[in-house]
Parts: structure tokens; C-alpha cells; sequence
């Protein structure tokens, strides 16, 4: 009787189940991550014949989540999100043994192609956010995307530690226990994922599902939700990738840019688990526009000096910021589609974002060369003003009652 009295209350009960399992998902696939960040310019420099190619593998890799991002959402909309998930995981494990192998015959090139593939991986698991809305109510919903990407903050600590403790595992073939590590990683997913309960999809193809998508991505509530996300991760990529070579020219050590990105990756997580109850209790818009207020706090801070703390104060406003306008814009986004629309709409603003932040990553070790960390600082302004700018707007055209639902 009380399921029949309260369907709310069951739904929540099987998203809190979700929640639970696709944050441990996520932070098991952002450990990954984070390690592949500490280790692979390293091997890329190790195996290149001209060490300017050291980076280009992590490059490709998020070349390869733009291209993956549009046929993974649809896929999912077709076959359903456990077993999507699952090929993405399986596709990971492929890449990352890939990588070893590649590192075993001395193979730049095949370490790229392998690079390529893990990124189309990372395409699958970035909808995690999405699928633990899929079961909850509207007022849990907020909640339910901010816990999952809570799981990052497991990621900011053991990435960088598994990094130390594999590379030399497979010795006399150095960083290539990272990539068994991470394959590792990717099949223990996998048997966690078999318990997600998500119901199958409604959607059968991008021309048929409700309305066309530009119809959808006209909306201002789609515009708000996709610019405020796409800016707000695309200036975050552009300023943390250039960090660790900003510092290294500023003098300092190895250890001193690794403990700035370790803050600044707790700073993007940690928030996480109370993002979503400030979105319930102060609206969407303004911590989208907080957000916004954050990143250009990073800049102002970075461009006032040199010192160890600018650097460190500069890229924990960054990763908050980071926070809740992609946070805020997951969860707006949420609100402009219906569920037979969501697999297109949601391979959309993906793209988008992801299509600026693959190019935000390869530019940034481009200006941070020839003109500076200044310059990369100061590069962000305008997309974030462009992003506060549009929320304020919005905010004030619908009389501050346009707030997500």
C-alpha cells in the first residue's frame, strides 16, 4: 500500500541504490583519470622520438571523448544504461591494455591509438551524472547528480598515490603497471555496475524521440544550462592544464604542482556533497552565477603574483567554481527535455562541452609557452563573464523564478 501511496518514495529508494554504486563507478573510472594524468606525458616522452610529442597522447584522448560522446548517448538510449556502461568499461580495459602493450614494445604511435580508445571509454562514463537522475524525483534529483560526482574526491586521493606505487611495477617497463592498474580498475566497474536498476529506454532513434533538437536546444533554459557547463569546464581545463608548467617555470618542484592539483581536484569533488542541497535551497541560477563569481576570483588571484599560495588559493576557487556551474548546469539541463528526448539532448551538450574543453587542453600548453601564465589566465575572463552575463539575464527575464524544478 505505501509503494501505491508513495511512488515517489520508492523511486528515490531505488536512485539512492544508483547513487550509491554510480559514485563508487565514478570514482574507480576518475582514479583512472587521474592517474593517466600523472603518468602518461612521462611515458609519452619516454617513448617519443621528439620529446614536443610527450603530451599529444592525452590529447587524443580527449579527442576521442568529443567523438565518442554523441554515439555513446544514443547507443545507451537503444540498449539501456547498465549495458552501455558496461561496453564503455569493457572498451577501457582494451585501451588500457593497449597502453601497456604499447609501452612494452617501445610503440609512440600505438601508445596514442591507445590513448584514442580509453577516451572513447571516458565518453560512456561521463553520463553517470545523468543516469542517477533517471530514477529519482524532481526533489531529489538535484542531490542525486551532485553525490555521484562526489565519488571524484576518492579520485583526488588515490590517483596521484596509485601513480606512485605503479609505475615501476612492471620494471624494466616503466608506467606500464599504471596502465595494467587502470585496466584493473575498469573490470572491478564493471561487476559493480551489474547492480544499477535503471529502467530500459524510451527512446528509439534521434529522428523519431519527441521533438527535433534544435527546437529543444533553443530554449533558454537549454542555452543557460549548456553555456554555463561548457564555459565553466572548458576555463577550468584551459588554467589547470597549464598549471604544472607555469609552476615548473616559476622554479618550483614536482612535488609543489602535484599537492596544487591533489586541492585543486578535492576542491572540483568535495562540494559535491552539499552542491546539490544549495541548488534546492538557493536555486540553480545562483550557484551557477556563484560559480562564475569563483573562476573570475581564480583568475584575479593568479594574476597577483607568483607565490606558492597564489597558485594554491587560485586553483581551489577554480575546482569550486568548476563545482557548481557544471554542477548547476547538469542539473538545469535536466529540466528541458523529456524522457524520450534525453538520450539526443544529452549526447548534444556533452559534445558541446566536450568538443571546447578538448580544444581548451590543447591550447593551453600553446599559450602557456609563448605568452604566458598571465595570458592563460586572462583568457578566461571572457568566457565567464559571457556564461555570468547570460544567468544573470536569465535570471532577471523570468523574473527570478526561473529556477530548476
Amino acid at each position: 500500500m505505501s509503494d501505491v501511496m508513495n511512488p515517489a518514495a520508492d523511486a528515490d529508494a531505488t536512485a539512492r541504490r544508483n547513487v550509491f554504486i554510480l559514485a563508487a563507478c565514478l570514482a574507480l573510472s576518475m582514479t583512472g583519470v587521474t592517474l593517466i594524468m600523472n603518468i602518461s606525458a612521462l611515458a609519452g616522452k619516454m617513448l617519443a622520438d621528439d620529446e614536443s610529442w610527450a603530451t599529444f597522447p592525452l590529447s587524443l584522448q580527449f579527442v576521442g571523448v568529443m567523438v565518442a560522446t554523441i554515439p555513446a548517448s544514443l547507443l545507451m538510449g537503444r540498449i539501456g544504461r547498465r549495458v552501455g556502461f558496461t561496453l564503455g568499461q569493457i572498451i577501457g580495459v582494451l585501451g588500457a591494455i593497449l597502453a601497456a602493450f604499447a609501452i612494452y614494445l617501445g610503440s609512440f604511435e600505438l601508445f596514442a591509438a591507445a590513448h584514442l580508445i580509453i577516451g572513447f571509454h571516458n565518453a560512456f562514463w561521463q553520463y553517470y551524472r545523468f543516469a542517477a537522475a533517471d530514477t529519482a524525483s524532481e526533489s531529489y534529483r538535484t542531490r542525486a547528480i551532485s553525490y555521484v560526482m562526489a565519488g571524484g574526491v576518492v579520485a583526488a586521493i588515490a590517483g596521484s598515490q596509485l601513480a606512485s606505487w605503479t609505475s615501476d611495477l612492471l620494471s624494466p617497463y616503466l608506467f606500464a603497471g599504471g596502465y595494467v592498474c587502470i585496466a584493473c580498475l575498469n573490470i572491478l566497474t564493471i561487476f559493480l555496475l551489474q547492480g544499477i536498476r535503471i529502467p530500459n529506454p524510451i527512446s528509439v532513434g534521434i529522428s523519431v524521440a519527441g521533438r527535433p533538437l534544435i527546437r529543444i536546444l533553443r530554449q533558454p533554459t537549454a542555452i543557460v544550462a549548456i553555456v554555463s557547463a561548457m564555459l565553466g569546464y572548458a576555463s577550468m581545463s584551459l588554467v589547470m592544464t597549464a598549471t604544472p608548467l607555469a609552476m615548473q617555470f616559476c622554479g618550483f618542484v614536482l612535488d609543489d604542482s602535484k599537492t596544487v592539483i591533489q586541492w585543486h581536484a578535492l576542491a572540483m569533488f568535495a562540494p559535491s556533497f552539499f552542491t546539490g542541497r544549495l541548488i534546492k535551497r538557493f536555486g540553480v541560477l545562483h550557484i551557477i552565477i556563484i560559480g562564475a563569481l569563483l573562476n573570475i576570483g581564480c583568475m584575479a588571484i593568479n594574476l597577483m603574483g607568483i607565490d606558492f599560495n597564489n597558485f594554491l588559493i587560485g586553483l581551489v576557487l577554480l575546482g569550486l567554481g568548476w563545482n557548481f556551474m557544471f554542477v548547476g548546469g547538469t542539473t538545469l539541463l535536466t529540466e528541458t527535455y523529456r524522457p524520450e528526448e534525453q538520450p539526443k539532448v544529452q549526447a548534444a551538450n556533452d559534445f558541446l562541452i566536450f568538443s571546447l574543453v578538448a580544444a581548451a587542453s590543447l591550447s593551453s600548453g600553446v599559450l602557456q609557452d609563448t605568452v604566458g601564465w598571465a595570458a592563460v589566465n586572462a583568457a578566461i575572463a571572457l568566457p565567464v563573464m559571457i556564461a555570468f552575463t547570460l544567468t544573470v539575464w536569465f535570471k532577471v527575464a523570468q523574473g527570478g523564478r526561473a529556477e530548476a524544478k
